[in-house]
């Protein structure tokens, strides 16, 4: 169960420091040590953010990755490196990035990386706030691979992945983590048009050696590359199949479409948790703990506050560093007023 009504939390990814980008343009001049260093230094600065802004649950902001999952494709064997997007200028939208063919079975020896994420996250984060570790789901990790003669459409690279995914899921409950979303925005995005019993049945077997051993959630949201979204943006053609996810808890995206079906999360939180989106990413207007508390108080007509939490609609990392730190601050200002305004 989760420690706290009204918890505050993110979903994973974190805006880089300024110095951090201009690093990586410049990754031959440094040293192993020196790299070692820089991401100590993005992931302390991540912490100092979050920890400043009184969030019960934080996150590495992974700050070690390349957008929320594409860093992952590093550790996979068995396909090649990213051919050109097909359009490179214009607008920034969702074809403007590129994918992978596939060339022999994929496998990753390794892992995935976000073991050591998580390890680092342990060291350096201070006692108190809660830990959490995040990592993409096979169906949405199948996106950025081009199908092929032994993988021939996207749901069989989603099975080739699941296992991999399920192994780094295991490894990290080893590692003593007891946090893990599990984030499948692909199947929100695609909902409308796939089988949605399809994606529980996916999800489901990608967690079953976890469940129970770890506080388990997804993220369903409609895409957040360069600030666009890429789904239909509506949440009715997943329910109720997705209410058969197993886990603990279901995060919604709610501020950016202005809490359109916010009775959803009534239904949600019947059988789980239900963290809404109450803080829109895809923004520049800065919500003032007002605002907070008045979505805040929304999402209560709806759901009970010992089965909400509160955190921004998707990950920070495509919105600036000053400003992702002033909206995650007031988010939780908001939560106290309405903490102070139920005697919790």
């Amino acid at each position: 169960m989760k420690e706290k009504p009204l918890r505050t939390t993110v979903i994973g990814s974190y805006p880089f420091p300024g110095w951090l980008e201009f690093a990586c343009l410049h990754l031959s001049e440094f040293g192993e040590t020196d790299r070692a260093e820089l991401q100590d230094d993005a992931v302390i600065a991540a912490i100092h953010d979050q920890i400043t802004a009184g969030l019960d649950v934080i996150t590495d902001g992974e700050q070690t990755r390349l957008d929320f999952n594409l860093s992952f494709y590093g550790f996979l064997e068995g396909i090649e490196l990213e051919a050109a997007a097909p359009r490179r200028f214009g607008p920034p939208a969702h074809d403007q990035r590129g994918r992978r063919r596939v060339t022999s079975e994929i496998r990753a020896p390794r892992g995935l990386g976000a073991v050591a994420e998580w390890k680092r996250l342990q060291r350096l984060a201070p006692a108190g706030p809660s830990l959490k570790a995040s990592v993409p789901g096979p169906y949405t990790l199948s996106g950025r691979l081009i199908p092929n003669d032994r993988y021939p459409d996207r749901y069989a690279l989603a099975e080739a992945l699941l296992p991999i995914v399920r192994a780094e899921l295991e490894d990290l409950v080893a590692a003593g983590c007891r946090e893990i979303t599990v984030d499948e925005p692909s199947m929100s995005c695609y909902a409308h048009r796939e089988d949605p019993r399809r994606f529980v049945d996916i999800f489901n077997r990608t967690v079953e050696s976890v469940t129970g051993k770890c506080r388990l959630s997804t993220h369903l949201c409609f895409g957040n590359y360069k600030g666009r979204a890429v789904g239909a943006r509506r949440y009715a053609p997943m329910f109720p199949a997705f209410l058969d996810f197993n886990v603990d808890e279901i995060h919604l995206e709610m501020a950016s479409r202005e809490f359109a079906e916010i009775g959803i999360i009534e239904r949600i939180a019947e059988v789980k948790d239900v963290a809404v989106g109450i803080i829109d990413v895809k923004s520049y207007y800065i919500e003032t703990p007002e605002d907070a508390a008045a979505r805040i108080r929304l999402c209560l007509l709806h759901a009970p506050a010992e089965r909400l939490s509160v955190a921004p609609d998707c990950g920070l990392s495509q919105t600036a560093r000053w400003a992702a730190r002033q909206k995650l601050q007031n988010m939780v200002a908001g939560a106290e007023i309405v903490r102070r305004e139920l005697n919790i």
